[in-house]
């Protein structure tokens, strides 16, 4: 996995890359590297660590230059090393090349490199790519040697006979000595973004290194290679030659990707969620209808009333988010839900229905599992549907209809407001499955009365920050968390461990509340302290009881209750108060105390928030 960026113009080649490249940080920071070429030789740097390391070396180590390539990583096949790092020689310097993905057949491919004579450098298997690709070269340069200059499309040419040898995932940006002014891309399940300037043209792994450039884009889609110059754009496909490509608007500011006045993006996020409710819900709600309205479903009500039971399927965070939607499916539509963690879908062969209907969960639609998971059951011929942050990404691309999320730009590895507008989505699909089938208008009405008031009420639940600011200054050296909630609070108890666990490395676990007596609340002491989850609501008195079992062994309680509750404070050590808002809504409202207080213990302890160690934002590798 890592973060790709590409640049032909008129512009300092090395400014262009080094932004786009601390704007995709976040997708990989364990090296970085760029590729110039000037003086009919490349320019390559590469260090171990973050960007700042690389633009310092470049400061030192710099030539006038027009067009050039650049690279962020995280490791899959070898070490973070510089040797490792990218981008990668082809050949005798015929080449560079930038890669992310995992080509799956690399040991094959390189032992008949090697006989050919091929030497590597790297452990990688992005080195294999850039070497087949010089294979591909050196073959069709002997069979044109007599019948003169090749042109830039026998490049896409060699291209594409490289990458028919090529088992796996790819996201590939290549510049050929032969043809210097020009950068070859190609994608297979892995993203490529090209963006459209005036005499220049920009290419990136996603959108964030383009905000502030130029508002017109390109998604390339699988197998399909694009020649980048600085006044010309061609798309090819491997099947069907050019094609004409879709030019689509980049709906960003350049604010949406800087820091502003917060220390991390993850603050940053955390504080942003009342307006990205407020975008993921606009114009969904029709009061007069009493139910949610969503453009990009595909199928009739009268298709939908005939689903019978609805599969979610996702991986992480918003795994998370589909267990919420199970209990608001379940709930408010009456429809019988499972959720599958992707990984494992892919691989099972459960029993599934005609009627039965399939939702993929993910903020960055390019998550390689989830993206299978929803290939395997679009093979199966069931109707597919995403919910998903990233338009033009792999999965909403793929899948049969959808929901995006508008939640903006998410550049903090641990998940924040994208979650939340994936329970709000799902939230207003569960409204608006139940309206098709038993739920009345006037409860349509009253939901719609509470949803319209929930960013409200989030942004009321910021203003306990320095009140989990204060409880992490005291339970910061802890090494074990225990996270609490019965019913709808259960799966927030699951993604405020998760959110402890990324991004400040103390072991923490969720569990539902009355489970602790069947087994875990043998990890009770004084050293550990429990998480209750537990606003008023009908379960409230049973998870008061489970938390009075833990007091009895003498376990240090924070509790997370709704304003008003005046028995919590006689029981718990610490207690963050928040609104009070229906049952189902709290998710939502609940996780905003553990995202602030996994963040504050983060920065106590010293870690590096937007960038947990071993995690990148888009797991787009299996």
């Amino acid at each position: 996995m890592c973060g790709i960026v590409g640049y032909a113009g008129p512009r300092d080649v090395y400014e262009i890359l080094l932004e786009g490249l601390k704007r995709l940080e976040y997708r990989g920071y364990d090296s970085a590297g760029t590729a110039t070429f000037h003086n009919n030789e490349f320019q390559i740097t590469r260090v171990v660590g973050r960007i700042s390391g690389l633009a310092s070396k470049l400061s030192q180590n710099r030539v006038a230059a027009r067009i050039g390539i650049g690279h962020t990583r995280w490791a899959t096949h070898g070490a973070p090393t510089e040797q490792n790092a990218h981008p990668h020689l082809g050949g005798e310097a015929e080449l560079a090349l930038v890669h992310n993905g995992v080509i799956e057949n690399f040991d094959h491919l390189k032992a008949s490199l090697i006989e050919k004579g091929y030497v590597f450098h790297s452990e990688t298997d992005t080195e294999v790519i850039a070497h087949i690709i010089d294979a591909c070269f050196q073959e069709y340069r002997s069979k044109v040697k007599n019948n003169g200059a090749a042109s830039c499309e026998d490049g896409v040419e060699i291209l594409m006979e490289a990458l028919s040898q090529l088992r796996g995932t790819y996201g590939i940006a290549v510049v050929f000595k032969q043809w210097p002014d020009t950068i070859f891309a190609a994608r297979l399940r892995s993203p490529l973004v090209i963006g459209i300037g005036s005499n220049e043209h920009f290419l990136a792994s996603d959108a964030a290194p383009l905000i502030g450039h130029t508002e017109k884009i390109v998604y390339l889609s699988d197998n399909q290679l694009a020649m980048i110059q600085a006044d010309k754009l061609k798309v090819f496909h491997r099947d069907a030659g050019v094609v004409n490509h879709s030019v689509k608007t980049l709906d960003m500011e350049s604010t949406d990707v800087e820091l502003g006045h917060f220390q991390h993006y993850m603050l940053k996020e955390i504080f942003e969620q009342p307006r990205s409710l407020r975008n993921t819900m606009r114009g969904r709600l029709c009061d007069d209808d009493a139910t949610a309205v969503f453009g990009g479903l595909n199928l009739t009500p009268q298709e939908l009333r005939k689903i019978k039971r609805i599969v979610f399927t996702a991986c992480g965070t918003s795994w998370h988010s589909a267990l919420v939607g199970e209990y608001l499916f379940e709930d408010l539509a009456q429809i019988p839900v499972e959720v599958e963690y992707a990984s494992e879908l892919r691989y099972r062969n459960p029993p599934m229905d005609d009627d039965t209907l399939i939702f993929a969960i993910t903020q960055s639609g390019e998550t390689a599992d989830t993206l299978a998971a929803l290939r395997e059951m679009k093979r199966q011929g069931h109707m597919t549907m995403a919910i998903c942050n990233v338009v033009g990404s792999s999965i909403a691309q793929e899948a049969d209809g959808g929901v995006f999320l508008h939640a903006g730009p998410e550049i903090g590895v641990a998940s924040t407001k994208a979650y939340t507008s994936q329970c709000l989505a799902l939230t207003m699909l569960a409204l608006y499955f139940g309206r098709l089938r038993h739920l009345s208008y006037n409860k349509g009405r009253r939901l719609i009365e509470k949803i319209l008031a929930l960013p409200d009420a989030v942004e009321e639940t910021l203003g306990v920050n320095q009140l989990c600011k204060q409880i992490a200054e005291k339970y910061a050296d802890a090494n074990n968390f225990l996270y609490l909630g019965r019913h709808y609070n259960f799966p927030t108890a699951l993604e405020g461990a998760l959110k402890l666990k990324e991004i400040s490395y103390i072991h923490a676990e969720g569990y539902p509340a009355a489970e602790m007596k069947h087994g875990p609340i043998a990890l009770v002491d004084e050293q550990t302290p429990s998480v209750f989850v537990m606003p008023q609501g009908f379960i409230y008195e049973k998870v008061l009881a489970n938390l009075q079992e833990i007091k009895a062994r003498r376990g240090p309680v924070i509790a997370v209750a709704a304003e008003g509750d005046d028995r919590i404070s006689q029981v718990a050590d610490d207690v963050i108060f928040i609104p009070q808002v229906d049952d189902f809504l709290q998710p939502i409202v609940t996780v905003i105390p553990l995202q602030l207080l996994a963040y504050h213990i983060a920065v106590i302890r010293g870690c590096d928030v937007d960038k947990p160690r071993n995690l990148a934002k888009s797991v787009t590798v299996e």
